[in-house]
């Protein structure tokens, strides 16, 4: 009776182990493609790419018995490493970005701070919105207003996309206004803020689907989502071009001043 009640206290943990240990195993394989400098030939990082997105086809189909989120952590923390070495993704890219993501929302899909990273990483960098988009769409089945907290982001990032990567002000408008009617839902002031600007640039998108406020607001939400200073960048540019000034203030923060028309 006691081996038995040994075996079933030990049997999955045992099976737990294996399974992770087999997708462990495999990271490794990341830190080497990571690890590459320019003297690598660009056909070595390119058989390494493919083997890593093996490896990421691998981890969203494996069982996890229960650790669905502790996979989803360490898929994500290698993702950052993969998105951080520009040495390596100047050479090859980012098409690699929406593969971390499947399997990052498929085992987690309320990890709010992923649907940011994929935003930026697979729309700006990877050219893929239509990706980013899909994705987050399929994670907005398991969310809600209030589950997880401050969820409607989701939605504002969904509405970026779609306005500023695929010109669809129209799916726009609908994302922004589900942001602000999930954000309306709570009382302290950062989501009354989220409320407020998301109703705004639905009500410009509504009035002209090719509203420059709408767009520098956009650009305004990627700039101020502490993304990095090549992004940044960009996101400046952007704003400046459509006609809006960036004013940084003595507390470092980011004004915008909208251009006289829309």
């Amino acid at each position: 009776m006691l081996l038995l009640s040994r075996k079933a206290i030990t049997t999955p943990f045992v099976i737990c182990a294996c399974i992770l240990g087999v997708g462990l195993i495999q990271f490794p394989q990341l830190q080497k493609l990571i690890n590459r400098k320019q003297s690598v030939s660009l056909e070595t990082l390119q058989k390494e790419i493919k083997s890593e997105n093996l490896r990421l086809k691998f981890l969203q189909k494996m069982p996890s018995f229960s650790y669905d989120n502790f996979i989803a952590d360490l898929v994500y923390l290698n993702f950052l490493q993969y998105f951080g070495d520009d040495e390596v993704r100047n050479r090859t890219g980012y098409s690699l970005s929406p593969e971390y993501f499947e399997v990052i929302l498929e085992r987690d899909p309320r990890f709010l701070a992923a649907y940011r990273s994929l935003s930026t990483s697979t729309s700006l960098y990877a050219g893929m919105p239509e990706r980013a988009i899909a994705l987050s769409e399929k994670g907005l089945k398991s969310l809600s207003p209030s589950v997880p907290e401050k969820s409607y982001y989701v939605w504002r990032y969904k509405g970026v996309d779609e306005l500023l990567f695929l010109g669809n002000a129209k799916a726009a408008h609908k994302s922004f206004a589900t942001a602000a009617n999930w954000a309306s839902k709570f009382s302290d002031p950062e989501s009354q803020m989220i409320a407020n600007t998301s109703q705004r640039t639905a009500e410009f998108l509504s009035r002209n689907p090719n509203s420059k406020y709408a767009q520098i607001s956009s650009w305004s939400m990627v700039l101020n989502n502490q993304v990095d200073e090549r992004t940044q960048k960009r996101a400046i540019r952007e704003i400046e071009a459509l006609g809006g000034k960036v004013i940084t203030t003595p507390e470092g923060t980011n004004k915008i001043v909208l251009p006289p028309k829309d």
